[in-house]
């Protein structure tokens, strides 16, 4: 868990760099397609994080319900990963 945690913030300062470095283009009057360019990057990067996220709430808190036995609780944690999965979806 400490290891998808690293994971996620180390791809999270990358994503910070990209846009600092999205923010000097516009701030130079940069080509447009460049720029657009950086942003599809960026926005491919972040459907990274959101499935590293989404792969450690399966992994953890989805198979923690499982194995707790309890009905409600394994419903719930159902119920938030369809909920997650719509989200990232669109």
């Amino acid at each position: 868990m400490k290891q998808d945690k690293q994971r996620t913030l180390d791809r999270l300062a990358r994503l910070e760099g990209q846009v600092r470095g999205i923010a000097k283009m516009v701030d130079e009057d940069r080509y447009c397609v460049d720029i657009l360019a950086q942003t599809a990057a960026v926005r491919s990067a972040l459907k990274g994080v959101e499935r590293l996220v989404l792969e450690n709430h399966a992994h953890h808190c989805v198979e923690d319900a499982i194995g707790s036995g309890d009905p409600k609780e394994q419903r719930k944690k159902f119920s938030e990963l369809i909920a997650l999965l719509q989200k990232t979806q669109t």
